[in-house]
């Protein structure tokens, strides 16, 4: 995880002044996971980037643990959750297996919610991460994802030129671990990690961003 913490670092500050590709669908799939949280939720977002997210969560939860490998990601955030006034976030540098993640402040063992915004198509190890996350969710607490996936239709030219172009990034150390998958591999994935999937779709379409919330199986 080092090489990919590396690179995060580096993109860290680019990362966040960059604007959101697609507003709509980005505040389409915020709203719906406020729908499935509450004021008492003790809530993980693995991934969380500079804590754009999470800041927009954090009236909806009780307390809010945002990771990530990025310490400098995991720094640009602290410093924007202290210029908002907002003190329920728990930012924290960690990969999506470290232990650290196995318990809140309060030290309760598991959450009532994990998030995990663009990041699933960015773990080496998926099958194993997805069960560790589910280990961390309360029976009957959820897994919402959102993770871009393989255009079931023709690749558009800028999708396809990203793809090819990618391994020679990677090479060069421009460029992170990535492995994109079709739509219903994430399904699968998810539900053989122990959830059920209540609610999906992509948003936006194309190139499709696979939104899944799962419920984890009593």
């Amino acid at each position: 995880m080092q090489k990919e913490a590396k690179f995060w670092n580096s993109v860290a500050e680019k990362y966040a002044k960059s604007k959101i590709a697609n507003e709509d669908a980005y505040n389409y799939t915020l709203e719906r996971t406020r729908s499935y949280l509450t004021k008492n939720d003790e809530v993980l977002e693995i991934g969380c980037g500079t804590g754009s997210t999470a800041l927009l969560l954090a009236n909806s939860v009780k307390e809010l643990t945002a990771s990530d490998v990025s310490g400098e990601m995991i720094r640009i955030g602290k410093e924007k959750a202290k210029k908002e006034g907002i003190d329920n976030i728990r930012f924290i540098e960690a990969e999506v297996l470290d232990k650290s993640l196995d318990a809140t402040q309060q030290g309760t063992a598991q959450f009532d919610a994990v998030l995990a915004y663009n990041i699933l198509h960015l773990l080496k190890e998926l099958p194993k991460s997805l069960e560790q996350i589910n280990k961390r969710v309360k029976p009957g607490g959820y897994f919402i994802s959102k993770t871009v996936c393989k255009p079931s239709k023709k690749m558009s030219l800028k999708f396809l030129a990203m793809m090819l172009i990618l391994p020679v990034m990677q090479l060069v150390g421009k460029a992170p671990y990535v492995k994109i998958r079709k739509s219903e591999e994430f399904d699968e994935l998810i539900k053989n990690a122990g959830f059920k999937v209540i609610e999906s779709g992509n948003h936006p379409d194309n190139p499709p961003h696979r939104f899944i919330i799962a419920q984890k199986i009593k």
